[in-house]
C-alpha cells in the first residue's frame, strides 16, 4: 500500500510480515496479494521466524531445542543467572581457601584466587562436570555427544572461560564460545 501524495510505502517491507488480516482491512490485504495475509497470519501464529543462511524460514524454539534438550526441568539449558551465580560462589570459595590456607601477602590474593579457581574449574569440570557453585545451583556441564567432558576439553573450556569475553558471546542455545569450542552445554540437574 502506498501513500497517495508521494508514492511512499505506508509500511516498510521489513515490518509487513508482522501484520495480519486482523490488523489490515480487506482492501489492504487484497492490494498486497491474494494469499499474503493468510501466509503472514499462519507464520505469526506459528511463532518467531528466523531466516537461515540458505534463505529458508526456521521457527525458533526455546534455548536447547536445536540440541535436542528439553524446554524445562532436568536436562534443560541453564539460565544466565544460575551460571553467573555458580561462578560467583566458586570465586568466593576459592578466595576463602586462599586467605585461610595459603595466606599470601594482600597484593597477591587475587592471583592466588585466580590460580585456585582455574585449577578447581579445570579438574572438577573435566572429571564430574560440576563445581561447588554448580552443584549448589543445580547445574552441570555436559558434552553434547553424551560422554564425559574430559580433562582435555575441560582445559580448552577453562582457558576460554578465563578470557572473559568468549563466555559472553552466546548463541540461541545460550552456549558461549567456550561451550561451543568444547562441544558442551550447561544444563539443569
Amino acid at each position: 500500500m502506498r501513500l497517495a501524495a508521494r508514492g511512499f510505502l505506508s509500511v516498510s517491507p521489513m515490518f509487513q510480515p508482522r501484520y495480519a488480516r486482523a490488523f489490515m482491512p480487506a482492501p489492504v490485504c487484497g492490494a498486497l496479494g491474494a494469499g499474503y495475509c493468510d501466509v503472514v497470519t499462519e507464520q505469526h501464529q506459528a511463532g518467531p521466524v528466523r531466516v537461515t543462511k540458505a534463505g529458508t524460514a526456521d521457527h525458533q524454539g526455546y534455548p536447547g531445542a536445536d540440541l535436542g534438550l528439553p524446554e524445562a526441568g532436568r536436562g534443560a539449558i541453564a539460565g544466565l543467572a544460575r551460571r553467573v551465580g555458580a561462578i560467583f560462589i566458586d570465586w568466593l570459595v576459592c578466595t576463602f581457601i586462599v586467605v585461610a590456607l595459603i595466606r599470601p601477602p594482600h597484593v597477591q590474593v587475587e592471583y592466588w584466587t585466580l590460580a585456585i579457581f582455574s585449577a578447581q574449574d579445570f579438574v572438577f569440570t573435566g572429571l564430574t562436570g560440576l563445581t561447588l557453585g554448580k552443584l549448589l545451583l543445580r547445574i552441570r556441564v555436559v558434552r553434547l555427544d553424551g560422554g564425559m567432558v574430559g580433562l582435555g576439553w575441560a582445559l580448552v573450556r577453562t582457558l576460554l572461560l578465563l578470557c572473559v569475553i568468549p563466555p559472553l558471546i552466546t548463541d540461541r542455545d545460550l552456549r558461549g564460545l567456550h561451550d561451543r569450542a568444547a562441544n558442551t552445554a550447561v544444563v539443569r540437574l
